[in-house]
């Protein structure tokens, strides 16, 4: 096995293991994505006469049986790979002999692993979107089964005006909406072609068709002019973790909420015991660990994003090999974000509001009261409030 750039000179083992990092690691979910954009290379290779159809046929199955033996769990990224790209191409060579050394013409290791990640960022935009969909189901439930049911609405932490479970469901699916909003607006950056670009500066010599690899891997449009594609790195990536921070901070508000109303002292809803955890010295203890941690969460999705854009801040233009730390960032966010969707609609489910212990102070009507005498007085809103707010002065 040789890596891409292999030149037949040694390389320090620490060096490796320090360049090649994690991305052995974290390359497993782009195994499949870099095969459908190598496939997709390939083709365009045969489509303009630079590879012949039978080597282009041959590799394209090959890849397909990496592709499926991988996902079966048959190989997997070794550190000594350095990364998935040379995993596949080594292996791919080995399986059906030199025409798989053809398949890197045209391309770099930059615009490769770009053109991979774009794709798997395009199907997490989509699968992230359905996952807040369920979210939004889950609390369209909660609304349908007890809505009428009245709340308190607080402000500065006191009863200020009469809200319901209804209303309380309502703030936050609007905020969910813009998600699924936020997250569909993110595909205009994930969805550019940024294979031919190779290296930054594209493939002088060759009469490659960009624009045929676009079409065939489903791109909105084949990014131009190639020495934009390296400047682009970063943005998909910190616009999605942008999204999926805001989310993340709407799901720590509702959990800030749920966790107040769990208390003792309001006893507003009951948690089913299988989302609740004891505590190792007090036998009474029933406690929703799972919220606190969704709360938590929003930290580390803020942190996620502040590191990609700090990765990229102030780089040069052309590409630069600080952009490899970019992936575990963003992983990192990205699965944080979709556990905690899946694990708030399934607490959702199984919440019950509990109308009996929920207590309105007669004062939270105050507002109402004072606009009634607006409407029926005639007097100006300013004298109705000092009215009402007389009862309340002691």
């Amino acid at each position: 096995m040789s890596r891409l750039w292999d030149k037949g000179l040694p390389l320090d083992a620490r060096i490796l293991r320090y360049t090649a990092g994690e991305d052995h690691m974290l390359d497993a979910r782009l195994v499949h994505y870099d095969v459908l954009g190598s496939i997709a290379h390939v083709e365009m290779l045969a489509a303009t006469g630079l590879i012949n159809g039978v080597d282009s046929a041959s590799i394209c199955a090959g890849l397909r049986r990496l592709d499926a033996d991988f996902a079966a769990g048959k190989w997997s990224i070794r550190i000594e790979d350095e990364d998935a790209h040379t995993a596949l191409e080594s292996r791919l060579v080995e399986n059906i002999g030199s025409a798989g050394a053809r398949m890197h013409l045209g391309r770099s290791r930059n615009d490769q692993v770009l053109t991979a990640l774009r794709l798997y960022l395009r199907d997490v935009a989509t699968d992230l979107t359905q996952r807040v969909e369920a979210l939004r189901a889950s609390l369209r439930g909660v609304a349908e089964r007890q809505g009428t049911i009245p709340l308190p609405g607080y402000t500065h932490m006191q009863q200020a005006m009469p809200s319901s479970v209804a209303l309380w469901c309502g703030g936050f699916d609007e905020a969910f909406v813009d998600i699924v909003a936020g997250l569909q607006s993110v595909r205009r950056r994930i969805n550019k072609n940024p294979l031919g670009s190779a290296a930054g500066y594209g493939t002088p010599g060759l009469p490659i068709d960009r624009n045929l690899t676009a079409q065939k891997l489903g791109f909105d449009v084949t990014q131009q002019p190639v020495t934009a594609v390296q400047l682009s790195r970063g943005k998909a990536e910190s616009a999605l973790l942008f999204e999926i921070t805001l989310l993340v901070q709407d799901l720590g508000r509702m959990a800030s909420d749920l966790l107040l109303f769990y208390t003792q002292e309001f006893s507003y809803i009951a948690l089913p015991a299988e989302v609740t955890t004891g505590s190792s010295i007090m036998p009474q203890k029933r406690n929703p660990d799972v919220l606190e941690l969704i709360r938590a969460a929003a930290a580390t999705t803020q942190a996620c994003l502040d590191e990609s854009l700090l990765i990229t801040a102030k780089l040069p233009s052309g590409y630069q090999r600080d952009l490899q730390r970019l992936k575990a960032p963003l992983f990192r966010g990205i699965d944080l974000g979709i556990e905690s969707v899946d694990i708030m609609a399934y607490v959702l489910d199984g919440m019950r509001f509990i109308a009996e212990n929920i207590r309105l102070d007669p004062g939270i009507y105050a507002a109402e009261e004072a606009n009634r005498i607006v409407r029926e007085e005639g007097i100006p809103f300013r004298d109705a409030y000092r009215r009402i707010a007389e009862r309340f002065v002691k």
